[in-house]
């Protein structure tokens, strides 16, 4: 008998699979797989969620209106032009199944986020990568690649897992130079961390354009990943079509309330900035006293460079015998390196130790490199 077949192009699709979250037999591990905060969420935005307790049994507002208004006051936006998912990848698979499909193609850079390949099969579109430089974007190379078929470009800047970023004179090249029927993406997920003079997450490009989103997270500084919470920033066409295609109450009203008290707690998100402005540059030269490389990242991770997959393969089971979970990115096709996320001062200092394990038994007797 013939069984139901799903739309074509989606068993093309490899599941996402997000970092490991434990090893078996320990406790105690540095969990450093998923760029999550090292300081957790704000105490006001855990109270705010405990509050939502009582209420569990009304519907959330489906205009996330109080937390569209808490975002426009923040960041001095126009709050219509504002919408809110269960994550910014709600966000992103919206837009892709809204204005791409069979025939059509997505253009992202070679190391950006796997979401946007997985968007874009699911819809039908065909992804289409561009070589990074020195594993950053290409301005050059992504518009190299868009053609009559281009319906979306993808940009993560910074970009994930490489920790690199365009100015935003180029992010404006980019821009330029697409036609105005092909919609632009600015993914500033990790855009709190970033302390560049050069650097803008793209709010005047939305203003200034009808064919620009940008959208952003409070998974990361915020440290509500399990809330699932994201938002962007859009012109009122694109936002309207979002509206018509995303689920009626498709944000939880814990995950609402929570994001409008971490935005009030701007103390704790600056001490969480400050955290990663420590043990970013630390934990990057540890890499390197210890004869190792990493990719110069503005985020809130690190991937550190091995000689080859195999290496990688080595050095990850020495940091899971130590209790030290990093991510592994081969999905990323940088099968030769490892992603840590900037953890807490032990956590931290946890992931010099297992390396310089790593790198003593690698290397017999050139020492740790110390």
């Amino acid at each position: 008998m013939n069984a139901p077949q799903p739309v074509s192009g989606l068993m093309r699709v490899k599941p996402y699979v997000g970092g490991e979250a434990s090893l078996d037999g320990q406790s105690g591990i540095a969990k450093l797989s998923s760029n999550e905060s090292a300081l957790g969420a704000s105490p006001k935005a855990i109270a705010a969620f405990r509050a939502a307790a009582d209420e569990l049994h009304r519907y959330p507002d489906g205009a996330s209106d109080q937390l569209r208004a808490a975002l426009a006051e923040f960041h001095d936006l126009n709050a219509s032009n504002i919408i809110c998912g269960n994550g910014s990848d709600e966000i992103i698979g919206a837009l892709t199944h809204a204005y791409a499909g069979p025939g059509d193609e997505i253009v992202y850079s070679a190391h950006g986020f796997l979401m946007y390949p997985i968007a874009a099969m699911a819809a039908g579109a065909e992804p289409v990568a561009a070589a990074e430089s020195d594993h950053t974007a290409s301005v050059d190379a992504l518009l190299e690649k868009v053609g009559p078929k281009t319906k979306i470009v993808f940009l993560a800047n910074p970009n994930n897992p490489t920790g690199t970023y365009l100015p935003a004179d180029e992010v404006r090249r980019l821009h330029a130079g697409l036609p105005s029927d092909v919609l632009l993406v600015v993914d500033c997920a990790y855009a709190e961390f970033v302390t560049r003079n050069d650097y803008s997450p793209g709010i005047e490009l939305v203003e200034a354009n009808e064919n620009v989103v940008m959208t952003r997270t409070f998974s990361k500084i915020y440290g509500l990943a399990a809330l699932r919470l994201g938002w962007a920033y859009c012109s009122a066409d694109v936002a309207g079509v979002f509206h018509r295609f995303r689920s009626p109450f498709n944000v939880n009203a814990a995950a609402q309330a929570a994001g409008v008290a971490a935005l009030g707690d701007i103390a704790h998100t600056d001490a969480a900035r400050l955290h990663n402005d420590q043990w970013l540059p630390w934990l990057a030269a540890q890499v390197a006293d210890l004869g190792l490389s990493s990719i110069p990242s503005v985020g809130n991770f690190v991937s550190v460079k091995f000689a080859d997959a195999a290496s990688a393969e080595a050095a990850q089971a020495i940091l899971h015998a130590h209790g030290v979970i990093p991510r592994a990115i081969a999905g990323y096709g940088l099968a030769d390196y490892l992603r840590f996320t900037i953890g807490t001062e032990a956590e931290n200092k946890k992931v010099v130790a297992a390396l310089a394990a790593f790198v003593a038994q690698d290397r017999p007797g050139q020492g740790a490199g110390r």
